[in-house]
Order: structure tokens, then sequence, then C-alpha cells
């Protein structure tokens, strides 16, 4: 048992590692400019702004635990390992950027579009995911919502504050 603890832990701490640093480079990039969320209309059922790091944290070792369950299973379906592997790397980038667009250039509209995009990503991650590892895709979904609900944020932020 502790001889397989020692053979994933690994790839399990590099794949949390990943997203994780994704969102921490991204909060840094951010970080002075976060506090326009409580100088902005909110739409209905807007979190606390507190709430948002805690979030995040959370799908952030999800996705990761995803990826690594999905990388312990490459050799069952190469091929489709290597395409969601691309598109979550895609989806890391879309992830990244998304702050820098809402909260840097207060680009409201751009930055709702660039979410549905990640959105969509998020979407064919899950789909091929499924291919290989069930648990993992269904590791996704919270992501999924998440950014869904992020989403209706957003565009009701750029309603309510154009």
């Amino acid at each position: 048992m502790l001889k397989n603890i020692k053979k994933f832990l690994p790839t399990y701490l590099v794949s949390v590692a990943v997203p994780l640093l994704v969102g921490i480079l991204s909060a840094l990039i951010t970080k002075g400019n976060m506090d326009i969320y409580k100088e902005i209309a909110t739409p209905p059922l807007a979190p606390p702004s507190w709430l948002f790091p805690v979030a995040w944290t959370v799908l952030y070792i999800l996705m990761g635990i995803s990826y690594a369950m999905v990388y312990m299973k490459r050799e069952s379906d190469y091929n489709t390992f290597v395409k969601a592997t691309v598109i979550y790397a895609i989806s890391l980038v879309f992830n990244f950027f998304w702050s820098i667009l809402f909260f840097n250039a207060r680009a409201f509209l751009f930055s709702f579009v660039w979410l549905l995009a990640l959105l969509m990503f998020i979407v064919l991650t899950i789909i091929n995911y499924k291919k290989i590892d069930k648990v993992a895709a269904y590791l996704q979904i919270p992501y999924a919502l998440w950014v869904a609900f992020a989403g209706y944020l957003n565009f009701g932020i750029w309603i309510l504050n154009r």
C-alpha cells in the first residue's frame, strides 16, 4: 500500500500544483484590482468576495486530481489522452487570463465571451476525460458549474455597469 502511494504521489502532487500555480499567478497579477468587485453593481446571488479564493482553491485541487487520474490511465487510449491534455492546457490558459481581463482590463463583455470559451473547453475536457476515466470526468463538473455561475455573474456585472 505504502509503495503504491509513493509511486503515484508525485503524479498527484504535480497535477494539483499546476492549476494551483495558474490560479496563484493570475491572482498575483490581479491582486491590486480585485477590489472593484466591492465597488461595482453585482447581480442577485453574487457571493461575498471571500468565497472566490476558497472555491477556486477547491476547484483547482479537483482539476489536478482529475488530471492525475487521466494521466495514470493514459495508455488505455493515448490519442484521447493527448487530445484531453491539450484541451485541458488550453482551458488553463483561458482560466489564467480571465481574471486579468475582468479585473485589470475591466473588459466585462469581452471577459464574458472569454468565459464562454473557457466553459466550452471545460466541457470538451469532460467529454474526453470520460473516455478514459469517468470519475475524472465527474470531478470536472463542479468546475464547469462554477464557471457557468461565474458567467452569470460576469454578464450581470456587464449589464449593471455599462
